[in-house]
């Protein structure tokens, strides 16, 4: 289960729900057969249940969102180039996780950041921040701080 903060309230939690909810429904009518696993008990509090999406393509509509929420796709590739067209397949890039015996692969991937062989390797000394619709620019890190420098630019042309 995810914590979403003391503040959360039953119609936050539903309108996390809906975008989920209606890319499993498109997602079973694209003829997926997409299953969406959730944790079992009682739903109270400040929580939203986590789940995995499953038999997921690139032609799902759910495949080319960004489900704010504890929410996994899987998705079955052929093999490593067919993974990273995958992975690239999306107007999103803030952050993927490459798991590969060749690091080299990470390069291939557009997004942000990329974190090969783990997760939750994130650090405030590593800036932070994505590309295609998923932002511009990083924070953190000496390239986060950069951001808020103005930079001068002196070239005497000597003869």
């Amino acid at each position: 289960m995810c914590c979403a903060g003391s503040g959360w309230r039953d119609e936050h939690r539903a309108r996390l729900a809906r975008p989920v909810a209606a890319g499993q429904v498109r997602a079973i009518h694209a003829g997926a057969g997409t299953r969406f696993v959730t944790s079992a008990g009682q739903r109270q509090g400040a929580y939203f249940p986590a789940g995995v999406l499953t038999g997921v393509t690139t032609e799902h509509d759910v495949a080319h969102q960004e489900l704010f929420g504890p929410v996994a796709m899987v998705f079955a590739a052929t093999d490593e180039d067919h993974a990273v067209r995958i992975a690239n397949d999306t107007p999103y890039g803030l952050g993927s996780y490459v798991f590969t015996a060749d690091p080299r692969q990470a390069e291939r991937i557009e997004a942000g950041m990329v974190f090969v062989n783990g997760v939750l390797a994130e650090s405030a000394e590593l800036p932070f921040g994505g590309v295609k619709r998923s932002g511009f620019g990083r924070e953190l890190g000496r390239p986060g701080i950069e951001e808020f420098v103005n930079k001068k630019l002196i070239r005497p042309l000597v003869g």
